[in-house]
């Protein structure tokens, strides 16, 4: 029966995102059950295009890219996929009218990763952000808002720049990881493998104007979705926190990260704010 193909499908994508990011599987857990299979489902589809391009280093990741490439038009194409990972992405893209320019955008930002490796323009350096993170954001917000397209349309920019923020958050932590292993360098004008003060602070000064739109965002949530969100938002303001508190030349040097502990004192932080209405 294709029901058990596609439960098992839905099971990956879960297993991939527990698998592969424990912050977000655990603020995934924090939405309604109603939306949290689909969350899962883009979170795999995400997951794997990245891995293709980032880690696949002794196969030939063009290939695969393009093979992945392919099967994703097809996916959508005959709504199915034996590639389970690629068929519970249809589900929710079909089940949502997700556009077909978002993971479009998306996989576009993930091919110039095999190739770019350097960001000279601002130009440059938003539409990578936009294809690779803010995109994903918009089709999260799809769900969130159960295809109701003036609430989306409300709630889309605000959603843009939280998916910007988190990003370049990304971009800060993975630093040593992304200068001296893959030789990408995403923000332009600064030299991040000399970083000083002074550029480290603009990147942050940047980065929490995109925090305080995408708190908005958050605020008009649906209740499904609002304590998920916000508990990945305090996470990742807890990282830029420490990144702010981190001297640049040891960013450079080191992956920070936030705790388990203090992990769990913001997930208590975020059921409480919640329960009170206070965001």
């Amino acid at each position: 029966m294709k029901s058990i193909f596609d439960d098992v499908s839905r099971q990956c994508s879960k297993r991939v995102t527990h698998s592969y990011s424990t912050s977000f599987s655990i603020a995934t857990k924090l939405l309604a059950p109603g939306i949290r299979q689909d969350i899962y489902n883009i979170y795999g589809f995400v997951r794997f295009a990245d891995e293709i391009v980032d880690t696949f280093h002794e196969h030939d990741k063009e290939k695969l890219f393009n093979d992945f490439h392919d099967d994703l038009h097809k996916a959508i194409t005959n709504r199915i996929s034996l590639n389970p990972i690629l068929n519970a992405f249809q589900e929710t893209v079909h089940k949502y009218e997700i556009p077909a320019d978002l993971y479009e955008a998306f996989m576009s930002s993930m091919e110039k990763d095999l190739y770019k490796s350097e960001y000279l323009t601002q130009d440059e350096y938003r539409e990578y952000i936009y294809g690779s993170a803010d995109v994903v954001g918009l089709m999260c917000l799809k769900v969130f808002v159960k295809g109701d397209q003036e609430r989306y349309d409300e709630l889309k920019d605000d959603a843009m720049r939280l998916g910007s923020a988190f990003q370049k958050v990304n971009f800060l932590r993975d630093l040593k990881d992304d200068v001296e292993n893959l030789d990408r360098s995403y923000f332009p004008h600064v030299n991040l493998s000399a970083l000083d003060e002074e550029s480290k602070l603009n990147i942050i000064e940047e980065i929490e104007a995109d925090f305080e739109a995408g708190l908005n965002g958050i605020s008009h949530l649906p209740v499904e979705a609002k304590l998920g969100v916000y508990t990945a938002y305090i996470y990742y303001k807890k990282l830029l926190g420490k990144l702010k508190q981190t001297p640049s030349l040891e960013i450079k040097n080191k992956r920070i990260r936030v705790p388990n502990h203090q992990k769990a004192g913001l997930l208590a932080k975020s059921y409480v704010f919640c329960r009170l209405n206070l965001i």
